[in-house]
């Protein structure tokens, strides 16, 4: 059986990260990593107290809180076979990580992204910015680097040998894209899974502000030039 481990990257999520936990099918990981990533609230305590391994990067930044994660695994004793990530704002379906990390167990993939846009994405999940911003990432992937994504969603499963070659990183927005076009350039086995999507439990960070969106939006797009 596969061993696989759930980093969830935390900043300020008390009232979904604990859901997310409690949903994460417990017959097929091993371990669930929160990053906390500068939280003020109790987004640690509640972690904790729902049993997963609380990992601490104070420097505010996804891709950073990803790395943590990365970085924890490596100094790990049981290396995992398989790493997912997802969000902690309830927004994704846990119990879906069985359909994402199928094609891998199967041997068909290296990499699989959960599409929202192939799946079935609740009214108002994804603003007009995100849906948009989607497309465009997506359509400049296919022209650049010759790979075809609906999606840079977040929640995802990767073979940890192939996580650790692709050397990731971006420490903020970037980081999605950067996993998804380096793969392509080194030719991982990339496929897509329909996954459900609704509205996450609070106020986003990114999508919820102008600053945010135009500052993902940019970082997106420089990422995806830097590395043509």
């Amino acid at each position: 059986m596969s061993v696989v481990k759930v980093i969830i990257p935390a900043f300020n999520e008390e009232n979904g990260v604990g859901h997310v936990i409690d949903e994460v099918p417990a017959h097929l990981v091993t371990e669930i990593i929160v990053v906390n990533n500068a939280s003020t609230d109790k987004t640690v305590d509640i972690a904790a107290t729902a049993g997963a391994t609380v990992l601490h990067e104070p420097v505010p930044g996804y891709g950073r809180a990803c790395l943590k994660g990365i970085d924890y695994l490596k100094t790990s004793d049981v290396k995992p076979d398989i790493v997912v990530f997802i969000d902690a704002d309830h927004s994704d379906y846990p119990e879906e990580i069985e359909l994402l990390i199928e094609p891998i167990v199967n041997q068909m993939a290296d990499l699989v992204i959960g599409s929202r846009a192939l799946g079935n994405r609740q009214k108002g999940s994804m603003t007009p910015q995100q849906i948009f911003g989607n497309w465009l990432a997506t359509r400049l992937l296919r022209i650049f680097y010759g790979v075809s994504f609906t999606d840079l969603g977040p929640f995802r499963a990767i073979t940890y040998s192939r996580l650790i070659e692709l050397d990731m990183q971006d420490k903020t927005f970037g980081w999605t894209v950067e996993m998804q076009l380096k793969a392509a350039k080194r030719g991982l086995r990339c496929v897509e899974v329909p996954v459900r999507y609704r509205k996450r439990i609070g106020f986003s960070k990114i999508s919820g502000t102008v600053k945010g969106t135009v500052m993902a939006g940019y970082k997106i797009l420089y990422t995806i030039f830097r590395y043509f």
